[in-house]
């Protein structure tokens, strides 16, 4: 399985709270909802359709799963495939403070323990799709720092917000990436995909003089 990084993202790099007010106001997060005014159904629909096509389950942290098993469950009168769709696939729970019982919302299966690196590498060895990540910053960060991420899908939005929280760590360590595609919403949102990839070579005239 392929692992996915999928957000929506300001131009400096915050993934915080992109849907509501309340949704995460941590560190004192005053910009809740950003992504919604940068909504534009056909393109950025068709971008999050087109990943979803190939999504076999999901991964998330223990904070973005809660937020999601409070909300998609009552969504589902039948009439929303993307609702039905996240209410039946599998999604994996990374957690240390959860336990099976709190698995309420239907297909979720918990990955307990303090190694998440390994879990997650367990997941990757096994047949399949990709298994998505949505929001789950800290998560993220961890994955991208162990060099698990097969591919990022970033809804970049022409939005800075001055801080939040970020799926990028801090440690110093270079990560070149390969841009595979990229697009442009009516709204001015870059849709781009990149993968790991190798640092280009220098062009000759850095060499020169």
């Amino acid at each position: 399985m392929r692992v996915v990084l999928s957000d929506f993202i300001s131009l400096d790099g915050v993934i915080q709270a992109p849907g509501g007010a309340e949704e995460d106001i941590d560190g004192g997060f005053a910009h809740g909802g950003w992504s919604m005014p940068y909504f534009d159904p056909e393109s950025m629909g068709g971008f999050i359709g087109g990943a979803m096509e190939t999504t076999a389950a999901l991964l998330f942290g223990r904070r973005t799963w809660q937020t999601m098993a409070a909300a998609w469950p009552d969504r589902d009168d039948g009439t929303d495939p993307f609702a039905t769709h996240m209410n039946t696939i599998t999604k994996y729970v990374v957690s240390t403070t959860l336990t099976d019982s709190d698995m309420t919302w239907a297909n979720s299966i918990l990955l307990a323990g303090g190694d998440a690196l390994s879990a997650v590498a367990e997941l990757k060895r096994q047949e399949g799709g990709d298994l998505a990540v949505m929001g789950s910053s800290q998560l993220a960060r961890t994955l991208v720092a162990g060099g698990l991420v097969d591919e990022y899908r970033l809804l970049i939005e022409p939005v800075l917000l001055g801080g939040g929280k970020s799926v990028f760590p801090t440690d110093g360590e270079r990560r070149p990436l390969e841009l595979v595609s990229t697009s442009t919403s009516p709204t001015g949102v870059l849709l781009c995909v990149y993968r790991p990839g190798e640092t280009p070579p220098a062009p000759e005239w850095a060499s020169e003089g």
